[in-house]
């Protein structure tokens, strides 16, 4: 069998041209583009995550690892589509009202491709309507949330207080984050799940998933 451990090693290292070129190779050569993703993509973003989380990796690292990543499941994306694979789940996410900062919650969004997750992303200034109708219609059990201004945090019970009064809200578990978020915010606004950080925000999602089975 080919050995695919250069692949695992270019995702951690964010070589985009290379994970690009050995996926290619490994099709061609008729590797299971399941295979490819769940045996060396996302154990090589979990990886990246561990780096981060012990300081061995900061943003840029991960940026780069997350676009190597997304690069190629644009390539896989339609193979995984027509052979019937099923994404871990599917998470919408955005930036809450009146918020037009997306750094963070890109990278967020990166990072959950590149767990396995299908992402559907509303960008900025998203009013929680939207948030209840996307989530609606595409059947997502995640919803992922961000806010960089303290005022624009309350976007976020708004948005919790919308799925409840939709029915839908024991449908997805809802997770925060960004800049002024906490814990304790988190817990008072009845949010499913917080994270300061792209990485363990994959982690907590995987969590709130195994709970809600």
């Amino acid at each position: 069998m080919q050995d695919l451990k250069p692949l695992f090693d270019a995702v951690v290292t964010g070589d985009a041209k290379a994970v690009r070129s050995l996926t290619e190779q490994a099709l061609a050569a008729g590797v299971d583009p399941l295979e490819l993703v769940n045996e060396f993509m996302v154990p090589a973003m979990d990886e990246v995550g561990r780096r981060f989380e012990c300081s061995e990796y900061f943003v840029p690292e991960l940026l780069l690892s997350a676009r190597a990543m997304k690069s190629v499941l644009e390539l896989i994306r339609p193979l995984l589509a027509k052979s019937g694979a099923q994404p871990v789940a599917r998470v919408v996410i955005g930036t809450v009202k009146g918020d037009l900062h997306d750094i963070g919650k890109n990278l967020v969004a990166a990072m959950f491709e590149g767990g396995g997750f299908e992402v559907i992303d509303l960008g900025v200034n998203v009013p929680p309507e939207k948030f209840v109708e996307t989530a609606k219609v595409h059947a997502a059990r995640i919803v992922a949330m961000s806010a960089l201004l303290t005022t624009t945090m309350p976007g976020m019970k708004n948005t919790i207080d919308a799925f409840k009064q939709a029915g839908l809200r024991d449908r997805v578990k809802i997770l925060i984050g960004g800049a002024p978020i906490t814990q304790k915010y988190a817990d008072e606004i009845g949010a499913d799940g917080y994270s300061d950080n792209a990485p363990a925000a994959v982690h907590i999602a995987r969590q709130a998933l195994a709970v809600r089975k």
